[in-house]
């Protein structure tokens, strides 16, 4: 079936789909985004990521045209409309149509893209075999600078370091904040294991507080796992019994090398693989 897009009200062909050149949103990266999952025809997690688009926007003072109520439904009827079961979402909000300053009062109407389709981030023997990552030379923005809290659509911080990965000829890598600590990853939250605990970074090191690692964590302490909200140096990774990584479009991954250090045994730990498919499991419910 052919993919069909929501532009601002309807519905149109994936090559048809399209944004003007003035908007704010490609001009200036001006606008805010949620990645969100579908299984067996149900959206997972919908209001979280929803209430998190509508935070983001009321932080950029972006007014979204529509309740939140409103976009749950035209996220549901844009799967339906596709006829998907399975299937990645991209909300996107721009700030619209304007000039070519920099002023977000030149534009009047915000624009609402939604786009479901299918995706695959990692190929499928990754998942058994497990992700080698390295380090990237380029930090994460301090929160002060830009909160990564904000999903917005200006991700060339990112892109600057999955740049470095595809040069190293690895899949993910490593962000370090700007005090040296592990923050996450180009796409993806960080989990480590020591002693058959798991500890991830803290917000404050300057992370974007994924729906995905927040249910990891809420399925590991169901399982009776201690789960530890703190600072991550690289020294904890590379000496971990296990890491893996988190994420809406990844799910969960595990990590088997870091920086040529390998991890563990170098294959995917019997946590990783015990939360992986508690994951799959529940997501299945």
């Amino acid at each position: 079936m052919p993919v069909k897009v929501y532009v601002d009200g309807q519905y149109v062909p994936k090559e048809e789909a399209s944004v003007s050149v003035f908007d704010h949103g490609f001009l200036y990266g001006d606008g805010v985004f949620e990645g969100i999952r579908a299984y067996g025809g149900k959206v997972f997690k919908l209001e979280e990521h929803v209430r998190r688009l509508f935070l983001s926007a009321k932080a950029i003072m972006l007014k979204i045209p529509m309740s939140e109520n409103e976009t749950c439904e035209r996220i549901n009827e844009t799967v339906r409309v596709n006829g998907l079961k399975d299937a990645y979402i991209r909300v996107v909000v721009s700030r619209g149509r304007g000039d070519l300053g920099l002023d977000p009062r030149k534009c009047p109407k915000p624009s609402v893209i939604i786009i479901a389709d299918s995706i695959e981030l990692y190929p499928k023997e990754l998942y058994e075999k497990g992700l080698e990552i390295i380090t990237a030379a380029t930090n994460r923005i301090p929160p002060e600078c830009l909160n990564p809290r904000i999903k917005s659509l200006n991700y060339l911080n990112n892109i600057l370091a999955k740049i470095e990965g595809i040069n190293a000829g690895v899949a993910e890598v490593l962000m370090l904040n700007h005090n040296g600590y592990v923050a996450e990853c180009s796409g993806d939250n960080v989990f480590c294991v020591r002693g058959g605990r798991l500890m991830t970074p803290h917000e404050s090191a300057g992370i974007l507080l994924g729906v995905t690692r927040d249910t990891v964590m809420e399925l590991a302490r169901k399982a009776g796992i201690s789960v530890a909200e703190t600072n991550v140096s690289r020294y904890d990774l590379y000496t971990a019994d296990e890491v893996f990584l988190t994420g809406t479009a990844a799910e969960v991954i595990g990590v088997v090398k870091i920086d040529g250090r390998v991890i563990g045994d170098g294959a995917p730990g019997p946590l990783t693989r015990r939360l992986k498919k508690a994951f799959e499991e529940y997501v299945r419910e």
